[in-house]
């Protein structure tokens, strides 16, 4: 998978979630379909964390290979 494509599915799992997240508490659909939406997101949420994994391991490998390993919290103030 490349760069841009794994990017891609990331982006396009997100906002498919949300999509889903949305349909879901509008109420308006059946339990059936709530259910596989619900097991859609599931999935979805499963592909994003592996991206999410996959990005943080290739950070800590670009760390590493510059030897400085002194990381600092993000903290969004």
């Amino acid at each position: 998978m490349t760069k841009k494509k794994s990017g891609m599915l990331f982006e396009d799992s997100l906002a498919e979630i949300e999509q889903l997240v949305s349909q879901l508490e509008q109420g308006d659909i059946s339990l059936e379909d709530s259910l596989k939406s619900f097991e859609r997101g599931v999935n979805l949420t499963r592909v994003c964390q592996k991206a999410l994994q996959d990005a943080e391991q290739k950070v800590q490998i670009l760390i590493e290979k510059n030897g400085t390993q002194n990381l600092e919290s993000f903290t969004d103030e």
